[in-house]
């Protein structure tokens, strides 16, 4: 007998019993800090997070329900890979970071289900975050559809949470909606309601105890559909969302749907302090590389001077526009964007005029398009060119002849599978002409800009314009660009379209003109569409004038400073061998706070704040120490630069 037992044992390795017996199995990032746990519970798979020992999130679902086959139920576990390595690098122009660094530790659970069908789970734990994703190995041209992602996020009852309410489809202005152009509801019990059944957006952001949790998705491509966070998390389990029906490209699908071996999107939690967070880049990390026919280095990140946001349809004229061509030179920006309904206002044999201009004055142009397709009533123009692959290679065509630098894209119609190929193959087709691209009225981009070079930025966001229209959305701006810093523009490009440093229209600004001046630096763009005028800029003093004139096109790295979500942000980015240290406050109280700045100790750096005038400025120089005492006025703000 005593011969026997190890050649039993060896037979029950082999055949997988060996595997079912055991019910945990764990997954540590590099530095020890987190840790994930995967079970199989009565046939069902389950993941849970610690940090530092203890759980920061509970048992949470795994599983696919495919119209053909159930993933979910009915669950048994074949074999678990070894623990493997993980890493990658990569430079990315349009992102807090040039030069970023990927080491996450990988397990692969390979499931099956009731019929023998499998499955695997794929997770990967880094220092800064938890991911995981689904494959399909089998391989099968008949095309499989899923009707439900059963992974869900399951938090504990004290857990706070700040989330944006996803529009319902096909409401707003012309129907426009979903365009992520909600508010964030700040610092909310976890598991409240959704205001609809349209759920939450991405990224969602929580805190229990002293851990900070933000939830989104990355890898996301022509095979899935984009999700969301369902309407009701009972105890705190937020469920995996898919978008309505009506969401879709003309006469297409919504729901993921493929051919086998398949894979799906990779769903995030990036885990740490709020400095992590901030800091973290799981976003683009986890994103699709390049595209192999895309090369970064033929698109251009820069600053745009824009009529649009403050003067509206009637600036869309000729003389304007050359005046705000004008205006990017003066400034050295690199772009001039001319907004809606160009090509008749202005016309293409006119606009080619612009673009020789423009070309002569060392700056390039951006135009404006409407998406088109049966689900936008927008009547603005250029419409009706992008939405068939043969029209836009030809409208693209005309666009690269004329020499524009790259096109804005507004009004899409959803999340639906069918939707997000028609973003990626804009995308590229785009880059066939050296086009770059910015889209408004969208959706989050989810990492694109690191497989698509040449997507610049989206809007995705409640943004300058509305402040534009109504005295509330000016009322909100503090508390909410002291938000989106730690949410929307976590890990992707932000078209908010910011600072207005003198005078909106039938509008009182509540924010001061130094907390203006410093969201280019808090908010990070590809292209940053600038909100002020020629003549604004005429009232501001030379030395804010210049340092727009030597503004940053893009960041070689962000740190975080200090800050808390809807009530201060404080980021230092650098570029060259300069760092931009910039604050805003978006509580009405005068704040005083200690930058730990001893990396620079000695050096003398100036400051730009607020002076006691309304809509004016002040420098001073300062030198820097351990802590850097700067106070911040009521819905102020500061920018400090150090060379």
């Amino acid at each position: 007998m005593k011969i026997k037992y190890p050649f039993i044992i060896a037979l029950l390795m082999l055949s997988g019993s060996f595997v079912n017996a055991q019910t945990n199995y764990d997954i540590s990032s590099p530095n020890k800090e987190l840790l994930v746990r995967v079970s199989i519970q009565n046939k069902q798979a389950f993941y849970m997070i610690t940090r530092n020992s203890e759980p920061v999130l509970r048992h949470s679902s795994l599983g696919i329900l495919r119209a053909d086959e159930d993933f979910f139920t009915d669950l048994s576990l074949i074999s678990v890979s070894k623990n493997e390595t993980v890493n990658d690098n990569y430079t990315l122009k349009n992102a807090k970071r040039l030069v970023n660094h990927y080491n996450a530790n990988k397990r692969i659970f390979h499931l099956q289900n009731k019929s023998g069908k499998k499955m695997d789970v794929i997770f990967q734990v880094s220092n800064d975050g938890v991911a995981f994703r689904y494959y399909f190995p089998d391989r099968d041209t008949q095309i499989k559809k899923i009707t439900e992602e059963k992974s869900s996020f399951h938090f504990f009852e004290s857990t706070k949470a700040w989330l944006q309410p996803m529009s319902v489809a096909k409401t707003g202005w012309e129907q426009s909606n979903p365009s992520y152009e909600e508010y964030y509801q700040k610092e909310i019990a976890v598991g409240t309601p959704a205001p609809t059944n349209a759920g939450w957006v991405y990224p969602a952001l929580f805190n229990y105890k002293d851990t900070w949790l933000l939830v989104t998705e990355s890898g996301l491509d022509d095979h899935y559909c984009a999700t969301r966070l369902e309407q009701n998390a009972p105890d705190g389990n937020y469920k995996i969302g898919f978008p309505d029906k009506r969401e879709a490209f003309t006469g297409q699908n919504v729901d993921p749907e493929s051919i086998l071996p398949w894979y799906t999107p990779w769903r995030i939690i990036a885990v740490g302090s709020l400095k992590n967070i901030t800091e973290s880049t799981l976003g683009t990390d986890l994103a699709y590389p390049s595209k192999a026919n895309i090369h970064p280095s033929q698109f251009q990140t820069g600053k745009a001077s824009w009529s649009w946001i403050i003067l509206k349809d009637n600036s869309i004229n000729y003389d304007l526009q050359k005046k705000y061509i004008d205006f990017a030179a003066d400034m050295k920006w690199e772009f001039c964007l001319i907004d809606a309904d160009w090509d008749w206002k202005i016309g293409y044999e006119k606009m080619q005029q612009l673009a020789d201009y423009a070309k002569h004055k060392n700056v390039g142009l951006l135009l404006w398009y409407n998406s088109a397709g049966d689900w936008n009533t927008v009547k603005y123009t250029p419409k009706n060119k992008l939405t068939t692959r043969e029209d836009r290679l030809k409208e693209f065509e005309i666009l690269q002849k004329m020499g524009i630098k790259g096109i804005k894209v507004d009004f899409f119609g959803g999340d639906g599978q069918s939707m997000i190929r028609y973003y990626q193959e804009l995308f590229e087709d785009a880059a066939k002409f050296n086009l770059s691209v910015n889209c408004h009225g969208a959706t989050l981009p989810r990492g694109w800009q690191r497989t698509y070079p040449n997507l610049m930025t989206m809007e995705s966001i409640k943004g300058m314009e509305f402040i534009t229209f109504e005295q509330k959305n000016a009322d909100e701006e503090p508390f909410h660009a002291t938000t989106i810093p730690f949410t929307r523009n976590i890990f992707d490009p932000m078209d908010f379209t910011p600072m207005c440093l003198y005078k909106i229209p039938n509008i009182k600004r509540k924010t001061t003109s130094a907390f203006e001046l410093a969201l280019p630096v808090i908010f990070q763009s590809g292209i940053q569409h600038l909100a002020e005028t020629p003549e604004g800029m005429a009232t501001v003093p030379t030395y804010v004038k210049t340092l727009l004139q030597n503004f940053p096109s893009s960041w070689d790295d962000t740190k975080f400073i200090d800050g808390y979500p809807g009530k201060l942000v404080v980021l230092a980015r650098k570029a060259g061998a300069k760092w931009y240290i910039a604050g805003i406050n978006g509580e009405e109280k005068s704040k005083t706070i200690a930058l730990n700045l001893s990396k620079y100790q000695g050096k003398t750096a100036k400051i730009i704040t607020d002076d006691s005038e309304d809509l004016s400025f002040a420098q001073n120089e300062i030198k820097l120490k351990p802590n850097t005492q700067v106070t911040i006025k009521p819905y102020g703000g500061f920018v400090i630069v150090i060379e």
